[in-house]
Parts: structure tokens; sequence; C-alpha cells
């Protein structure tokens, strides 16, 4: 269940409209690393919790107060295509006919689709989708993922931060840069707080690391004979899984004599073949269900043995 109260968690009172930063502020909104991103990964990652306690309190506190955050943006929006866009135009227009001939890079969906009011999309106009949001279940990859996109939206905000003098906007944008901060070092502190818990032993997601090739899970590979990326941390010193040394290998070379080449092509497919490797099976889609079965009958066999 969902509570709302009737303020916003912190104001958003522009000094005067302004359509055609409006359009840029919608990037906050709707873009890959906007609000709308990571109110939906946070609720989310909460909704998918199997954890009860502080950790699923913790998630579900920051998704809703990201809602708030969702809420604040698109007033501040409204609030600024306020007499848009025939006030605005018609500035731009006296001002700069070429501009005002293309709206001076105002969205005109913000007048058309919503009147006056913002839109669940970037600032190019490309909606929202639940594609950009990271819920895997497993806390220690989803705050990783939890962290970058913090630090992409406060880099964002801080970025349109600088395309703007209003002293409304900008103070409201002043606030969400220091929730951004806060929230980086609010997933950071969740990590150190799984390992603490014995959730993870080293902060690095190694599920079925037993079976990995252990050789490879501290090695640096260069592939350019001039590199200077040996120089760096990640390159020499104990690695982070707390029992090895980084092996730096300059100029690597293969490690098989395995080739990138696929088999012979159907030749119903009509791929450009050499027939270097000979001549390929005809497949049909009765073909291709029988390999189906077969697949799954042998993963039962194995299964059984």
């Amino acid at each position: 269940m969902f509570k709302h109260v009737d303020y916003l968690q912190y104001q958003a009172k522009p000094e005067k409209p302004d359509a055609f930063f409006a359009a840029k502020l919608q990037e906050l909104v709707g873009g890959q690393f906007g609000e709308m991103t990571v109110m939906m990964q946070y609720l989310w990652q909460g909704w998918s919790c199997r954890v009860p306690g502080k950790y699923k309190d913790m998630i579900m506190d920051i998704a809703t107060e990201e809602i708030g955050h969702v809420e604040m943006l698109t007033t501040m929006l409204a609030r600024l295509l306020e007499g848009g866009p025939a006030e605005a135009t018609e500035k731009a227009a006296a001002a700069n006919p070429v501009l005002a001939a293309v709206l001076g890079g105002q969205n005109p969906q913000h007048s058309i689709v919503t009147g006056g009011s913002a839109m669940p999309t970037n600032s190019q106009g490309v909606p929202w989708n639940a594609g950009y949001i990271v819920a895997s279940g497993n806390l220690l990859a989803d705050f990783r993922s939890n962290v970058s996109a913090e630090a992409q939206s406060r880099l964002q905000t801080s970025r349109i931060y600088n395309m703007t003098d209003d002293r409304g906007v900008k103070d409201m944008l002043q606030f969400n840069l220091a929730r951004d901060t806060y929230h980086q070092q609010q997933w950071l502190l969740g990590i150190e707080q799984l390992i603490e818990d014995g959730y993870t032993e080293n902060g690095i997601e190694d599920s079925n690391g037993e079976f990995e090739k252990q050789d490879q899970n501290h090695t640096f590979y260069s592939f350019d004979p001039e590199s200077t990326a040996g120089e760096g941390r990640w390159a020499r010193g104990p690695a982070l899984n707390g029992k090895d040394e980084i092996i730096y290998v300059p100029d690597a070379q293969p490690l098989t004599d395995d080739k990138p080449l696929g088999p012979a092509p159907d030749p119903k497919l009509f791929v450009t073949y050499d027939g270097s490797m000979g001549k390929g099976k005809p497949g049909t889609g009765a073909g291709a269900h029988a390999q189906g079965v077969a697949n799954v009958v042998n993963k039962i066999k194995g299964a059984l043995d």
C-alpha cells in the first residue's frame, strides 16, 4: 500500500516559464537514467526482494522517494510550460525567425499531447521503456547497478543544471544533486552491509565460482603492444577476491587454435559460401522441432544420470 502526502518533497518553483528548457528537462524524467528509471528499478527490486527486514525496507524507502522525485520534476515541467507554446514561440520568432521555424528546440507534444504537462519520454520525445531497469533478485548485482544509475543520473542533472540561469530551477536541481550524491553512498554502503551480513564474501558477484577457470579470474590481458594499461591498479597488486595477485599479460595471444567460423550453411538459406567446410545440411521447420525435442530428451537423460 502506498500513501500520498499532498506536498512535494522539495519545492519546484521556477522564476518564469521556459518551454525550451522544459524540453531538455524531460531527459531527467523519461531518459534512460531519469527518475522514472530509478523509480521503477527500485520498486521492482523491492517487490522482488526475498530478504524481509532492513534490506527490503531500505529498497522500498528509496523507491518511494523516487516516486516523489518524478512528481517534483513533472510539477516543475508543468510550471515551465505555462504560457507555451504560443507565448514562447512568439518571443522566439521576434528574436530569431529561423529558430522559431523549428520551435527553437521546444517539444510540440507538450502542447499537443499533454496540454502543457510533462511526458514519460526523454528529451527527444522517445518514450520511456522498462528495458532500462535492472531487477535480478541478486542484491549484490542490483546494488552495483544502482550505484551506476545514480551516478549517471547525477551527471546528467549536473549538465542540465548548467543549462539554465533560473534560480528556482537551480534550487530544485541542487536538492536533486544532493540526493543523488547520497543515494550513491547508500547503495555502496548496502554492499558493505551484504558483506558484513555474510551474503557475499568480498563484494564480487561470484556465483558458480568453483566452476570458473581459476587462472582467468585474476588476469588482465592487454591487446596493444604499446598499451600503458599495465600501469593501472587493475593490472597489478592483490586481486579483490582476497586470494590472488593480479597477473598482467602484455600483447596477449590466442589461447586456442579454434577459428571463428560457423558450420557449413543450409543451402536453402542462400548464404554466400565458398564450400570450404563441405556441404551444408538442409534444414526445415520440422527438423528444427525434432532437434528441439532431442535436446529436451538429452537434458532429461542427463538429469537422470
